[in-house]
This record gives structure tokens, sequence and C-alpha cells, in this order.
């Protein structure tokens, strides 16, 4: 103990001297470490109020459709009918122009080869437009006797002929009207709407005695929707008719061109006979 009494001084001088290096390390590294206190908290409350105002819309087509009276709910349900009917229409037709281009083709390759004009029709599909035609030639060609007699068998069998492509150009032409009487009253419609929907703004207006935005911005917006609905039916149906318009054209220019030359091979085949 006498020893170690002389050596204490020298241990405190010892641990002061490493204390100030102990304390200048944090000191040193801590303007390294981030400052996580100016991170504010989530608003769960604001958050889940703007959600509610989200599914709250006063003035979508959800509100619309159930603040709205019968006129209003009327009018939209003709213009989903029309839209409907138009894009059905659009869909059955470029399907029927198609099948009616692979009958051309199927007529091509298996009716002029063939010895008789029979014999083609036979080999052409049950419901082609062109195995028509041929069927009515012949059918023509049989029916010429008595009063029919008297007409030259050259008119008779291109009256019959004639009969059969004007039957097919009507088939063709079907639903084209509905598209063009869309096209043409669905804007007119819509804007039916519209005057409604302004009526109830003024209405709600002469209401309530004042013109604040609350009171006419529901109505207003509802006259709004119905003017876009109506030109969103108008536009496709216009475009559709058109296009449709003429691609049946050219449709029945292959349809022309085989009458022709049917009604020239059965005139020559009746006259071999």
């Amino acid at each position: 103990m006498a020893l170690a009494i002389p050596l204490l001084p020298g241990v405190a001088q010892a641990q002061s001297a490493s204390a100030p290096v102990t304390q200048a390390e944090p000191s040193a590294a801590a303007p390294a470490l981030p400052v996580i206190n100016d991170v504010k908290p989530v608003d769960a409350s604001g958050a889940a109020k703007k959600a509610a105002e989200v599914t709250d819309n006063p003035y979508g087509l959800e509100a619309l459709w159930k603040t709205s009276d019968a006129v209003a709910k009327t009018v939209l349900l003709l213009l989903l009918i029309m839209s409907v009917g138009s894009w059905y229409i659009l869909v059955v037709k470029v399907l029927e122009q198609a099948k009616m281009n692979r009958q051309a083709k199927a007529a091509i390759k298996n009716f002029w080869p063939a010895a008789t004009v029979q014999e083609g029709a036979a080999a052409l599909e049950a419901n082609s437009p062109y195995r028509f035609m041929a069927d009515a030639a012949n059918t023509a060609v049989k029916k010429h006797q008595g009063l029919m007699g008297h007409v030259d068998l050259n008119d008779w069998i291109a009256m019959g002929i004639q009969r059969a492509v004007e039957r097919i150009q009507s088939n063709t032409q079907g639903g084209l009207a509905f598209l063009a009487t869309v096209g043409s009253i669905s804007p007119f419609v819509g804007l039916f709407g519209t005057v409604w929907g302004i009526y109830h703004a003024l209405t709600a207006i002469g209401i309530s005695g004042q013109a604040s935005i609350d009171k006419v911005a529901g109505p207003v917006g509802e006259a709004l929707l119905m003017t876009a609905i109506g030109l969103a039916v108008a536009v496709p149906a216009v475009l559709a008719y058109n296009w449709l318009v003429r691609r049946n054209k050219a449709v029945m220019d292959d349809v022309r061109a085989f009458s022709n030359d049917l009604h020239a091979v059965v005139l020559g085949s009746v006259k071999k006979a």
C-alpha cells in the first residue's frame, strides 16, 4: 500500500487526460448524424377527408344519375341506347364485309373453273351472294317461257341478275340508316339535356334568391355533361357511317363485276344449248 499510494496521482492524471478525448469523439461525430426533428407526422385525418371528398363527388356521373329527374334520365338512356346500337352495328357490318370479301375470293377460285353454271353455284357457300346471283340467273333461264318468252332472252337474264344485285346491295346497307340517324340527332338530344340542366340552374337561383356557386354548379355541370355525352355518341356514329359506306362501295364493285361476267357466261351457254 505504501508503494501504491505514490502511484495514485499518476493514475488520476492519466484518467483526466483520457477523459477529454472520450468526450470529444461524440462531439465530433454529432454533425454526421441525420436530423429527424424536422419530419412532420402524417395527417391521417386530412387524407381521410380527401378520400371522402373524392368518393362523395357531387358533380360526377353517379351523382348526375342519382340527382337527375325523369327527363334527364330519359335523355341519358336514349343516348346510351344510341351509343350501344352504333357500336353493335359497326362491329356486325365490319364482320359482314370481311365475309363478303372472303366469299368473293372463293367465287373466283371455285366458280369460274366449273364446267357449267350449276356446278359453279354448287361449289359456293349456301349463303354466298355470288351463289345467289348464279341461282337467279339459272332461274331466269328456266322461267323464260309463256308471257316471259316475249321478252328478249338477253334482257330477261340481265333483269334477273340485276334484281339479285339490288337485293344484295339492300342487305349491305342494313344498319347504315341507324348510324346516320344517330349521328344527326344525338347532338340535339344532348343539347336538350343541356337546356334542361340550365333550366334547373335558373330554378335553383330563383328558389334560393341568390346566385351562389353551390346552387348552380350541379345543374350547370349536368348540362355540360349532357352536351359532352351527346357529342361522344354522335362523332363515332358519323365516322362509322362514312367508313362503312366506303367499304360497301368496294364490296359492291366486286359484286357488279361478277354479275356482268355471269350475264355473259349464262347467255353464251344458253345460245350454245
